[in-house]
């Protein structure tokens, strides 16, 4: 897996993190550490630009919610707790989708799997670059 991090501009700032390669168990920590470096520096606004991922994994799945978590400044799961770290995703509902993270770009089958889990209820999805910075408040 590659990050590439930079911001844009759209109503406000926007701190894109542009993921590519495989987002499973070898790789999640690390994106869930780079996620949280950006935004103990001070992002408030957090576009994942899938475009160029390829491949996610249920630890995937783990990463995308801990920074959903993170930007709500809420505690992160115990990523040593394995499968019961995803059963706890059950307990979100639509109240809680971020309005300060979402997700651009998602090839057909991260989609399918996205929704497979629930989470196209539970984060912004968008096809459009700039519709995508724009919808940031």
């Amino acid at each position: 897996m590659d990050v590439k991090i930079f911001e844009e501009q759209g109503k406000s700032a926007v701190t894109v993190m542009q993921i590519s390669g495989h987002l499973d168990g070898q790789t999640y920590q690390s994106l869930i550490a780079q996620a949280r470096k950006v935004i103990d520096a001070g992002a408030k606004n957090i576009l994942l630009d899938l475009a160029s991922l390829a491949y996610i994994s249920s630890a995937g799945l783990v990463a995308l919610h801990s920074i959903a978590l993170m930007m709500r400044g809420e505690k992160t799961p115990n990523l040593e707790q394995g499968w019961s770290t995803l059963k706890s995703m059950d307990q979100q509902s639509d109240k809680d989708l971020p309005k300060n993270l979402k997700l651009l770009n998602p090839n057909q089958d991260i989609t399918n799997v996205l929704e497979m889990v629930g989470f196209l209820e539970f984060f912004e999805v968008f096809t459009e670059r700039q519709k995508a910075l724009d919808s940031f408040e």
